[in-house]
């Protein structure tokens, strides 16, 4: 559950192209804390993965602030590659390396940053694969695993990173409809152990049951956020309701 421990806090964030004429992102503020699993939904084109991207400077904030750990990530000077380690970052298609073995590319990042040591990288992949059921599959080629064991790999591979929040871009969209629940409950059971999330989600069931909060995006603005039971039982902005009419 949520702590009172301020670990993301996004300060009206506008994203901008074209000179100004796509406004992707028009003043988000959003705060997370510790322990708390924070699920964004709404229309395509919304602006949520935006927002998400912006998080760990995929994306690049046109104006704004985003502090991760006290730290202003638009803060030119900083070294982002140093915050991106603590930040694991899933996206819709795996992006594993298809000449790389499963355990290869558990243990790629730890090791070639020094974070670890080939023994203790092994070691963790090892305790990460018996977590999700899939040491059987340490010496195969993602070429030789469904789509939602190619997810969950991708899930572990963050994991391994050891970091302090998980970013989730739509996870479970590139999945055909039977593989989409082996990835949430992995993701219900990072939530259980007390993982700080943000997901970007079309899975509403999904949001409902494991967020602490859900955030409703629309024109690259935040319209709502609240507890789950309020924003989808009890929804205040029209655009939301007009959203739910149609998702649930």
């Amino acid at each position: 559950m949520a702590t009172n421990t301020e670990l993301i806090r996004v300060v009206d964030v506008k994203k901008e192209y074209n000179h100004g004429e796509i406004k992707a992102l028009n003043g988000c503020s959003l705060t997370v804390h510790k322990g708390e699993v924070v699920a964004m939904c709404g229309p395509s084109g919304s602006g949520k993965s935006t927002l998400l991207r912006c998080l760990n400077m995929l994306e690049t904030p046109t104006s704004g602030h985003i502090y991760f750990d006290g730290v202003d990530l638009a803060d030119k000077s900083i070294d982002i590659n140093l915050h991106r380690r603590k930040m694991g970052m899933v996206f819709q298609h795996f992006n594993l390396f298809p000449h790389k073995t499963v355990m290869q590319n558990i243990m790629l990042a730890p090791v070639y940053l020094k974070l670890k040591t080939k023994a203790e990288a092994q070691r963790k992949g090892e305790e990460l694969l018996a977590r999700i059921g899939l040491s059987d599959k340490a010496n195969e080629y993602p070429n030789m695993l469904s789509g939602g064991q190619k997810q969950r790999i991708a899930i572990v591979r963050a994991l391994a990173m050891e970091p302090e929040v998980m970013l989730f871009d739509e996870p479970t969209s590139a999945l055909d409809p039977e593989m989409v629940n082996e990835v949430l409950d992995l993701m219900r059971d990072l939530a259980k152990a007390g993982m700080t999330m943000v997901v970007v989600t079309h899975e509403m069931g999904f949001a409902r049951e494991v967020a602490d909060r859900v955030i409703f995006m629309d024109g690259g603005q935040i319209l709502e956020e609240n507890t789950p039971d309020l924003l989808f039982d009890a929804p205040q902005h029209p655009r939301l309701k007009d959203f739910l009419s149609k998702v649930l």
